[in-house]
């Protein structure tokens, strides 16, 4: 019973439990999608800190910036060091139909299937240079055809998981639930409710953390304005957008200029500070990079010593032996305890020694849920048997 009990908490989230996942960059398309991506990728991690892992050209590797993890350099002064990071994928532009194979069509959805959350990119600026694929400016439109060919692809998706479960005809009772739970999902489809915004049982999150349906990924709202308004900190689609996306999840909003990031990336660090200054803006690429982490539900814990200071990325909600087993598999079957320190009890008391001097020092059993910016050391012990 005491572990019926504890379900509903490891069962909250949908999407891939894992460590190593992606945030896709999606919308129409000259929204300023592949710009934004060409950005991030001037902040992509160098590669030798990330051995094992090639990146296909449309996929950029960038780091999560954090003065705790700088603090933790400053202070171990280790020989190495790595940072989190946000692996994030840009995808070609989305066209009215691509559910029914418009545009690229199925290859654009079968790269947002292969993502754990995106990054809408909307267009909220006019320039006749630009052309949008619908011949007119307005974003909220945009968001709409995007989510009705989402919403299309996932009632297909649906559909022939139900074709499916038909046959288990020699399975009466699986056939049922099979067919329920779709027809369940379906018709939160019909109705124009994605997802992620509906309420399902254990049993249902399981079944669509298998079908990994597009409205099931957590979305943030990138909202690209032109210059003048970002400067200016206002724009007419700004309160529409903000209305709509209240109305359909209130998932985090972050207005950004583009062609802004862009020319401070070509400008040197002081005279990009300098015009930033003058014109009274600032850079949102750090933003958007640590709100694209937190949306796909991803934390981190650091361990830190004179040797290396390095951030594991674990999903949120991962207990400590899950946790040990990002560092290797060892660790967690043969955990036996969890020495956390706090963060800020660290930082503020200046060193190991200070919080065990504090009795600020816990070891953790296997039921500790790991919270993000934990420092902490594991004990284990693997016999022979592989215990």
């Amino acid at each position: 019973m005491p572990k019926k009990a504890e379900e509903p908490e490891e069962r909250v989230l949908l999407g891939r439990f894992g460590s190593h996942l992606k945030i896709g960059i999606v919308g129409m398309p000259n929204v300023g999608k592949s710009t934004l991506f060409n950005l991030l990728c001037k902040l992509s991690v160098p590669a030798e800190n990330f051995p094992f892992c090639t990146i296909e050209p449309n996929n950029a590797r960038v780091s999560v910036p954090d003065e705790r993890f700088n603090w933790l350099v400053d202070t171990y002064k280790p020989k190495s060091s790595v940072p989190a990071v946000l692996d994030v994928v840009d995808i070609a532009g989305l066209v009215r139909g691509a559910a029914q194979g418009e545009g690229l069509g199925n290859a654009f959805l079968a790269n947002i299937s292969a993502v754990d959350g995106i990054f809408h990119v909307c267009r909220a600026f006019a320039d006749p240079d630009v052309t949008h694929v619908e011949d007119r400016i307005d974003p909220v439109e945009d968001l709409k055809i995007i989510f009705a060919e989402l919403r299309a692809k996932d009632i297909e998706r649906v559909n022939t998981h139900m074709e499916a479960a038909k046959k288990l005809r020699n399975q009466p009772k699986e056939q049922k639930e099979q067919l329920e739970m779709c027809g369940k999902f379906k018709e939160a489809l019909e109705e124009g409710i994605d997802i992620r915004f509906g309420k399902w049982n254990n049993k249902e999150v399981d079944l669509l953390n298998t079908l990994q349906l597009l409205t099931a990924k957590p979305s943030v709202y990138l909202v690209n304005l032109s210059e003048k308004d970002y400067i200016r900190k206002k724009s007419k689609w700004l309160p529409k957008i903000f209305e709509w996306v209240k109305e359909n999840g209130g998932e985090p909003i972050i207005p950004i200029c583009v062609s802004f990031e862009a020319k401070l990336h070509e400008m040197p660090d002081d005279e990009a500070d300098k015009y930033c200054k003058e014109v009274g803006a600032t850079s949102v690429l750090p933003k958007i990079i640590t709100t694209g982490f937190k949306a796909i539900q991803l934390i981190y814990f650091f361990t830190a010593g004179p040797d290396e200071v390095k951030c594991w990325q674990i999903r949120k909600g991962s207990k400590a032996p899950q946790a040990a087993g990002t560092i290797h598999t060892d660790f967690e079957r043969g955990f036996i305890c969890a020495e956390v320190m706090k963060y800020t009890e660290l930082k503020e008391l200046g060193s190991e020694s200070a919080v065990k001097a504090a009795g600020k020092y816990k070891q953790q059993g296997k039921n500790y849920v790991v919270e993000d910016g934990d420092v902490i050391y594991f004990k284990f012990n693997v016999t022979s048997k592989g215990k």
